[in-house]
Order: C-alpha cells, then sequence, then structure tokens
C-alpha cells in the first residue's frame, strides 16, 4: 500500500521506521540518564554507609573518655580515697600470688590545682597525674576505696596533716626489700604510715612474711632473687591486699 502527495511516493513503512528513530533515542537518552541517577546513587549509598560506620567508632571512642572523664571530675573522687590496681611490674604476679589477690600496687588520691593526683611509692615516692597512674596499670583497671564516714573523719585540718606525713616520704626510694622502716618504703607501707601517723588509724593488719603464701615457685624464685638464702620470714609487713579487705574501709561507686 502506498501514499501519494504531490507526485512522490512515501511508502508507509519506510515513514513508520522514519518516525521511530527520534523516539528510539529519546529512549535511549532516558535509560542513560536513568543509569547516571542510580549509579550515583548507589555511590552516595557506599560513602553514607562508610562516614556512618567512621563516626560510629569515633562516637563509642568519645563516650568511653567521657565515661572515665566524668568519673575524674564530678566529686566522686574525694581527697583521702585509697585507689588499687594490678601493677605490671616483674615483682607484681608474686606479689598477687602470695597474698592471694589481684591488687599490687596503691597510692592515695589528692586534688591538687583541680587535678587529681596519686600518692605513691614508685622510684621514688612522688605524685602522679591520676590519669597517667591508671593507664599504668594491667588493662587500665582500678577500685577506689574510702574510709567510712570519710566526710566526718577527713577534715581538712586533717589532710593537711596526712600530707604533711606523706611529705616526709617525698622522693625516697622504692624498697625492694619490703623492711619495716622510713629509710625506704613501699607503696602500701606508704599509705598505711600515712594514715596512722596522721590520722591514728591502722588500714589493714601488719603480718609476717611468712603469714603468706610462699609455696608458688614465682613466690620463691623472687624472694630468692631479693634474699638469697636469708629469707626476713619475721619482717612486718603490709599488703595491698590486707588494706583492700580492711572493714574500715567501702568502694567508691
Amino acid at each position: 500500500m502506498d501514499c501519494k502527495t504531490d507526485g512522490a511516493t512515501i511508502f508507509l513503512p519506510h515513514f513508520q521506521f522514519i518516525l521511530e528513530i527520534p523516539k528510539q533515542h529519546k529512549i535511549l537518552n532516558f535509560m542513560k540518564k536513568l543509569l547516571s541517577i542510580l549509579l550515583l546513587l548507589l555511590i552516595i549509598g557506599f560513602f553514607s554507609f562508610q562516614i556512618k560506620k567512621d563516626l560510629s567508632g569515633v562516637k563509642l571512642t568519645a563516650y568511653d573518655a567521657s565515661k572515665s572523664a566524668k568519673f575524674h571530675n564530678n566529686q566522686t573522687l574525694q581527697n583521702g580515697d585509697i585507689i588499687f590496681q594490678t601493677s605490671k611490674s616483674s615483682q607484681s604476679k608474686a606479689i598477687q600470688l602470695a597474698t592471694n589477690s589481684p591488687y599490687s600496687h596503691m597510692g592515695i588520691v589528692y586534688k591538687i590545682k583541680d587535678q587529681f593526683m596519686v600518692y605513691e611509692a614508685i622510684q621514688p615516692v612522688k605524685l602522679t597525674p591520676l590519669q597517667d597512674w591508671i593507664e599504668r596499670g594491667q588493662d587500665g583497671k582500678y577500685v577506689v576505696k574510702r574510709l567510712k564516714n570519710a566526710d566526718f573523719i577527713l577534715n581538712q585540718e586533717k589532710l593537711n596533716k596526712m600530707k604533711a606525713i606523706g611529705e616526709q616520704f617525698a622522693g625516697k626510694d622504692y624498697d625492694l626489700y619490703f623492711e619495716w622502716s622510713d629509710d625506704k618504703i613501699y607503696c602500701s607501707e606508704l599509705v598505711w604510715k600515712i594514715y596512722k601517723e596522721g590520722l591514728g588509724i591502722e588500714i589493714g593488719q601488719l603480718e609476717k612474711l611468712s603469714d603468706f603464701d610462699l609455696s608458688n615457685k614465682i613466690v620463691q624464685d623472687k624472694m630468692k632473687e631479693r634474699y638469697g638464702n636469708e629469707i626476713p620470714k619475721d619482717e612486718l609487713f603490709i599488703s595491698p591486699a590486707a588494706m583492700f579487705e580492711s572493714k574500715l574501709l567501702e568502694p567508691v561507686k
């Protein structure tokens, strides 16, 4: 079948083909735009997921840090609090085994110029920023205990006396031999003597070395390293464990 126009013959099928060319072109352009949009959405989705993932990590870190900072700065801690940790020192394991306790190091908390510090006997006796002290311990874990009725007992006058007693030991060497003297001093001995001489309070019971569990090889090797064959089993000793278990203290939550 054909059509005649001004003497020119146009075949209908050919005419239909010519009409369909622009229609197919539009469809192709539409498909290209659609694919471009889909690709753009995929790219945006991917980067949004990555950003969300990264931010979630930052948020967690910030939460942990704020939780720690909150404990340090919201007045939960007080002057005179006693803080315990598991030390990473070479003697820590022996102390834990001999005393049947996870705690092998301790100190007293003081707030000095709006910053919490730990007064401790290491090498030498000194004040250490609280956060540094915490980070130095095993896994950053610690426990704080406080004298019962501390709000009544630990007034400013008595705190000043405790600090004055403690200052007598400032700069002294750490006592590797755990002797009961003031020439050198170890961690629990420092805290015990500050409370005893400053307040007349004995936190924890004094023991002899022979009272501890000396059966483990780690303990025996450490004692032989320190004392050789002359182990002073009658030497008085105050352990972090004895002070931790004292009924005069209560946990700080």
